[in-house]
């Protein structure tokens, strides 16, 4: 039987936390708001929307016409699954903003890798307004994937700027 170090468990859990987060938002969504329908959260500014995106990201490549489209986002997930999970592996002692980072980015790519999987499309449905411009809609594992990429880039950054201060 493998034994998982106690930090590892913690960001499987957090990854794990995020995972059926993610899917029961989804499903919230798909079962009670109609395709393309909105409720107004906040007038002008937030809106719960139900949007099925078949692209990567802010819809790219979302109508592009290539069969080879969701097999390139399916193995570029499980790429990204395999990396994130070796660095995981790698960072298992260590309770750092690097771990916490990776277990978003860990859950946040099981989210989407699922509704890809399953349906072919990730729904998304947090829509934002500033003033006429539209951020495109998202989901829990979009938000997931972008602060754990925001919490690793700040480990970096932080990072080197204290063994930088060390070795002077």
């Amino acid at each position: 039987m493998i034994r998982f170090h106690p930090t590892l468990r913690f960001h499987f859990l957090v990854a794990a936390l995020v995972l059926a987060f993610d899917r029961a938002t989804k499903w919230l969504i798909a079962k009670d708001i109609a395709p393309h329908d909105s409720i107004k959260v906040i007038g002008g500014f937030f809106y719960i929307t139900h949007v099925e995106n078949r692209g990567a990201a802010f819809s790219l490549f979302a109508n592009s016409p290539s069969q080879w489209k969701m097999a390139m986002l399916v193995v570029f997930s499980i790429v990204a699954l395999v990396v994130v999970l070796t660095l995981l592996w790698r960072n298992t002692h260590t309770m750092a903003t690097t771990g916490l980072g990776l277990a978003l980015i860990l859950g946040g790519a099981l989210g989407n890798l699922w509704d890809r999987l399953l349906t072919g499309r990730v729904v998304d449905f947090l829509l934002f307004y500033i003033g006429s411009y539209a951020w495109p809609a998202f989901n829990v594992a979009d938000s997931a994937i972008v602060i754990g990429a925001g919490l690793l880039v700040i480990e970096v950054f932080f990072a080197k700027s204290t063994t930088a201060e060390k070795s002077a």
